[in-house]
């Protein structure tokens, strides 16, 4: 009988994003490409799918699989959404070069980079299987009540 284990295993944190791709092999170098991840695994499928993969973006593990459709498991690209409604929030150095190298290496720009009310330079773009992904660099220290203040602000610009 083996031994007491973690619940969590030491490659991973307690939660993780669990994607369905189009074709598992080039989004892990669309992801390696465009976010610097560095592949833990794969576990291929006698009919050539890849069932599980793993890549780490800094600290961060994203699991995914090719789509498998008889489990109704489809990524948003084949469910005909315009976007996915779930996004991978992304913290980097420099944006601007990290959107530059995501649309290089194959994503599409939702919106380019800006900076936000909240103290953030902000992108959203989308990988090739239609996942969104807002990438992000602090570049002002912000309070939640400031970021209120500067919200209203915006919402209402008459009024103040």
């Amino acid at each position: 009988m083996a031994g007491k284990v973690d619940a969590v295993p030491d490659r991973a944190n307690p939660l993780a994003p669990y994607l369905s791709v189009n074709n598992a092999a080039e989004m892990i170098d669309f992801y390696q490409r465009a976010f610097g991840a560095i592949e833990s695994y794969r576990l291929m499928m006698p009919d050539g799918r890849i069932g599980h993969a793993e890549v780490k973006i800094g600290a961060a593990t994203i699991m995914f699989a090719d789509e498998f459709p008889e489990m109704g498991l489809l990524s948003p690209k084949s469910q005909s959404l315009a976007r996915s409604p779930v996004a991978l929030h992304l913290y980097v150095d420099d944006v601007d070069a990290s959107y530059a190298r995501a649309i290089a290496a194959g994503a599409t720009s939702v919106r380019a980079p800006e900076t936000e009310f909240f103290g953030e330079r902000n992108a959203h773009l989308t990988d090739p299987s239609g996942h969104l992904w807002f990438i992000s660099s602090q570049v002002e220290l912000v309070t939640p009540e400031e970021m209120q203040r500067r919200l209203d602000a915006a919402a209402n610009p008459t009024s103040g």
